[in-house]
Parts: structure tokens; C-alpha cells; sequence
């Protein structure tokens, strides 16, 4: 059983782009755990839909937890060449989430990813966001710096919209410190759509590895508030992820082939005690989703294989028993159909 790939162009094109950035990014968080971890290079490890017939992809996972709570990089393409009747062409994605040991040091979120419909254009999705559980102005600065610059024209439009998507209503705060975010990217030219998506993710790239490489050297020392702020921090990604993250939900509800996958930027510990006391502050049905994640997580807050595959039953449950749930997601101005699409 081997990946096949989709047929058109410019599909091929954007897998190219995507698999190059992996790349950069896995060598270049190689290189830290060289200096500075225990010198475990990332693993890869492959999946496939449907046997390859229609794509799958691979993912390489941190090793080395000297440096890494956890981390995956994510590179898939779904397509359906051989079923016309659905609006769904192909869909290529580099998915990104770097989780460091240090709490001093931070998580990063990337998504770059090509759309490719048959009977409406092909538009890219691109998301970045800097996720500290200790933060530093001087990270946030810079980070905002490099998405000013890479995102030019786009850049307010991508902050506004990233805001918004991270945003999480019930607890009256974001998820992360600074976003970006632009859905249904799309010019008249196609080949400066895709010059920016890999400048951008280029661009991004090597400004987190700046930054973390400056946080590993001058942020050595770690206190037991640090960490408590780092288990407090990850189960509000964990939260934000499980309850609000349509990229996630849909990821899910399109096909359970890539669980583990899917569930890869999830932290390896949370408090558990923290994610129930935030039940009674979110609306019906989601109320009843976070009591339902929280009964598959142990009471130690383990987040292992086992209960990825738990967690990732759990929410495709929910939303096929609460469909109209869906609309209580995160989202920008425009919300893409991406299950639909996959369905239709």
C-alpha cells in the first residue's frame, strides 16, 4: 500500500511546497536538540486513506523530551480523483505544533494548507499563532514583527482574524498571544498565492526557531510556579482545541484514519481538576462535551496514545450527536464547509 498522490498540477505543486517546509522545520528543530536536548531526532510516521487510494501523509514526532513536552509536524493531502461527485478536489496541509519542555519556552501553532474545490477556486488557508504558558514581551514582539512583514497587505486582516478565531468566549481570553489567520486566500494569480504561502511559512519558521533558540539559552532556570503555569496553560490549549477548533472537529468527522494524527498537538499532561471547572461556564451541549472529555482523561492528567484515540471517539460522538453544536466553533469571518465538501 503506497500514498498516491493527487492528479492535478497544482495539487502536486502545493504538496511539494508543504513537504519542503516540514523539512526545513524538522531539520532545523534537530539542530536544537543537538545543542540543547538530548540529541533524539524526530520520528516519522506515516498514514494512509483508504489505503492510499485517496492520500494520507506523514508526521514526524518529537523524540527527544529532554526539549519536547511534545511535537508533531503534519503533512497530509485527501483528494478525490476518483469520485467527481464531490465539490471536494484535494486538500494539502503542513499542520504544525511545537510543544517545549521549558515553560520559558513557546508553543508555537502553524497551518498552511491548499484547498482545491471543482466547481469554485482553489483558495489556501494560513495560520500561525505564538502560545507562551510564561510570556515575554520581547517573543511577542518579534513574533509580531515577523507577521507584519510576511503577511504585508494581509497582515491586518490576518491579526483581526486570528484574534477572533483564538478567541475563547467562555473564558474571556485568547489562546495565545499573538494570531494570525487568513481563510479563503485567493488572488487572480495563482503562482503569487502560493509564493506568499511559502514565504510566509518559511518566514515563520525561522522566526520561531530565532526564538526559541534565545528563550533555551538565557531561560535555564525553572520553578515549580513555572510549571504549574505550564500544566494550567496546556490544559487551556487542550481546552481550546477540543471545544472550539474547527479545523480539528472537521479533521475528525471527515474520517477516523488519522486519530492519533489529528490529536497530535495535544500537551502530554493537563489539570484535569482545571478542565471540569470550566464545564458550568460553557453553554448546552458543550457543557456535557467537556464533562465527556474530561471522564476520558485519567485523574493524573496523562495524555497518552490511549487516550488521544479516546478523546478523538469522544468528540466525533459529540458532534454527531449534537450537529447544531458546530456552529458554537471558533471561526473568522468566513467559514469554510469543509466536511460538507468532503461529503458532497
Amino acid at each position: 500500500m503506497t500514498l498516491i498522490l493527487a492528479d492535478s498540477k497544482e495539487a502536486q505543486q502545493a504538496y511539494a511546497l508543504v513537504t519542503a517546509l516540514q523539512k526545513r522545520f524538522v531539520d532545523k528543530l534537530d539542530t536544537l536538540s543537538k545543542k540543547f536536548g538530548a540529541d533524539k531526532k524526530f520520528k516519522e510516521v506515516t498514514w494512509l486513506r483508504d489505503a492510499g487510494l485517496h492520500g494520507g501523509g506523514n508526521r514526524f514526532e518529537a523524540r527527544d523530551k529532554k526539549l519536547f513536552n511534545t511535537a508533531s509536524v503534519n503533512v497530509s493531502q485527501v483528494h478525490y480523483d476518483d469520485k467527481p461527485e464531490k465539490n471536494l478536489k484535494s486538500a494539502t496541509a503542513i499542520s504544525t505544533i511545537i510543544h517545549p519542555a521549558n515553560p520559558h519556552v513557546p508553543s508555537v501553532h502553524i497551518h498552511i494548507s491548499l484547498t482545491e474545490l471543482r466547481n469554485a477556486p482553489s483558495y489556501w488557508r494560513i495560520m500561525a499563532d505564538l502560545n507562551p504558558a510564561v510570556a515575554y514581551e520581547e517573543d511577542k514582539t518579534a513574533f509580531d514583527k515577523a507577521l507584519q512583514n510576511l503577511g504585508s497587505k494581509n497582515y491586518t486582516t490576518g491579526a483581526e482574524q486570528g484574534d477572533k478565531y483564538f478567541t475563547i468566549p467562555a473564558l474571556q481570553r485568547t489562546r495565545g498571544i499573538s494570531h494570525f489567520y487568513l481563510e479563503n486566500y485567493k488572488t487572480d494569480n495563482k503562482q503569487a498565492d502560493a509564493d506568499f504561502a511559502k514565504n510566509f511559512g518559511e518566514g515563520i519558521i525561522d522566526t520561531y526557531i530565532h526564538i526559541i533558540t534565545n528563550a533555551l539559552q538565557t531561560r535555564t532556570e525553572i520553578s515549580k510556579e513555572a510549571l504549574q503555569q505550564q500544566l494550567d496553560y496546556h490544559t487551556l490549549y487542550l481546552f481550546q482545541v477540543l471545544t472550539l477548533d474547527r479545523g480539528t472537529t472537521s479533521g475528525l468527522l471527515i474520517h477516523n484514519q488519522n486519530d492519533i494524527g489529528i490529536m497530535g498537538s495535544l500537551p502530554l499532561h493537563v489539570n484535569k481538576a482545571l478542565l471540569l471547572s470550566w464545564k458550568s461556564k460553557m453553554q448546552n451541549p458543550q457543557d456535557e462535551l467537556v464533562q465527556n472529555i474530561a471522564d476520558a482523561i485519567a485523574d493524573n492528567g496523562v495524555i497518552d496514545t490511549r487516550t488521544k484515540e479516546k478523546l478523538a471517539k469522544t468528540v466525533r460522538t459529540h458532534y454527531k450527536k449534537h450537529p447544531q453544536a458546530l456552529s458554537m466553533q471558533a471561526s473568522g469571518n468566513t467559514i469554510p464547509n469543509t466536511v460538507g465538501n468532503h461529503q458532497n
